[in-house]
């Protein structure tokens, strides 16, 4: 009976130590009108034309894994949600964005990033003519 208790907590330590089953860590988020090769923001932006793609990257630390979510809203109202399950072993960025073909009508956007379906930050966002 020690002996299985003795393996099963070497086997959680190992599993800790690997980062399985650590949850995502938020860095920061990033707004812009462009994206890098490492999905980090290559233009930072919160105010955007009507004709723009918007951009959200989500920057965690560390080794992590889990479901990182975003809901884009118009005026409050919610237009666009969508959400990945992710496995990093290092710091890394997740994009996410959000184009209207007809044009976005100018007003107030936002972006809210949610990880594990918890809110973890918002950034409000302009559209303007």
């Amino acid at each position: 009976m020690v002996r299985k208790k003795l393996l099963a907590a070497l086997l959680l330590s190992l599993l800790a130590a690997c980062g399985l089953g650590r949850p995502l860590q938020l860095e920061t988020i990033q707004t812009g009108k462009s994206l890098n090769s490492d999905n980090s923001v290559g233009t930072l932006a919160t105010r955007f034309r009507p004709d723009d793609t918007l951009f959200v990257s989500v920057l965690t630390k560390g080794r992590g894994a889990g479901k990182i979510g975003v809901k884009w809203t118009y005026v409050g109202r919610l237009v666009s949600e969508e959400s990945r399950d992710v496995s990093y072993r290092d710091n890394a960025a997740t994009e996410f964005h959000i184009k209207n073909s007809g044009g976005f009508p100018a007003g107030d956007y936002g972006v809210e990033i949610l990880i594990d379906g918890k809110s973890v930050a918002t950034r409000p966002l302009k559209v303007e003519k």
